[in-house]
């Protein structure tokens, strides 16, 4: 399972011009789900998500998680972080979990955000061509591959 987080001051995501979601300070997370993946994949990445101390604190030092910040999250579903681009330039997506359960994931993911104690979490439209307006405050960016902690242990 892999997660694209940006911290950022606001993003929003529309489909057909419409908004379908939105956050102020907190996260943008593109999240794709990649054949093999399981549930464990999405409990450790949201409690690696909940935990990560990218914020400032009073000494402007990144030690603050988006719970000590009281932020929120827009998460869109991205099945092209599976992409494969070892042979030629065209991609393969080949390794995406399969549409069904990858919206299965996605749907536990950023419920179990919520347990986790984030207020708001706002989507996109899974599968939707969708348009993600983003203000990166930093620029902060972190992937996440819950492939490490399969390998290495939590």
């Amino acid at each position: 399972m892999k997660a694209v987080i940006q911290r950022v001051t606001c993003a929003s995501v529309t489909v057909d011009g419409e908004l379908v979601g939105s956050c102020k300070a907190g996260y943008m997370i593109l999240f794709g789900a990649i054949e093999g993946d399981t549930i464990d994949d999405v409990e450790i990445l949201a409690q690696k998500t909940v935990n990560l101390r990218v914020f400032c604190d009073e000494s402007d030092k990144m030690n603050r998680s988006i719970l000590d910040i009281d932020g929120e999250i827009l998460a869109i579903s991205q099945f092209t972080l599976a992409a494969d681009v070892k042979k030629g330039n065209r991609p393969s997506f080949i390794k995406a979990m399969e549409p069904t359960k990858a919206e299965e994931f996605y749907n536990i993911f950023c419920e179990k955000l919520k347990e986790l104690g984030v207020k708001r979490v706002e989507k996109g439209a899974f599968g939707g061509d969708m348009k993600v307006s983003l203000t990166n405050d930093g620029p902060v960016t972190i992937l996440y591959d819950t492939e490490i902690w399969r390998k290495n242990g939590n």
